[in-house]
């Protein structure tokens, strides 16, 4: 069973290149067409469904075919649970990992 750590480290890893945070960033606006995303850029069609591949295998965004283009939005729901676990990771709370002090170490205790 995946933790909610595993869950967010592979959005995480989509997040770590600029011109994902860029593409997110704009659709963040509205829904968008693959040709006006590729207008932002100086790279090609291949590499922007390279980006955005990766971008919606994170869950972070999805993909829908209209005839022969795609459009991309933000999914609003994986947004939110993002943003969720950020506050959670840097708010204090009381079941913190680091004030477990059983047989886990301070890891994930399910004691």
């Amino acid at each position: 069973m995946s933790s909610r750590y595993d869950e967010n480290v592979i959005l995480l890893k989509a997040l770590a290149d600029t011109n994902r945070l860029k593409i997110v960033d704009m659709l963040s606006c509205e829904e968008l067409c693959a040709c006006r995303i590729l207008e932002k850029f100086d790279f090609t069609q291949p590499t922007l469904s390279h980006h955005m591949k990766i971008l919606c295998d994170c869950g972070l965004v999805v993909a829908r075919k209209e005839g022969k283009w795609m459009y991309y939005s933000l999914d609003k729901n994986a947004v939110q649970s993002f943003r969720d676990f950020l506050a959670e990771i840097t708010t204090y709370k009381e079941n913190c990992i680091c004030v477990c002090e059983g047989p886990c170490g301070g890891g994930e205790c399910n004691e």
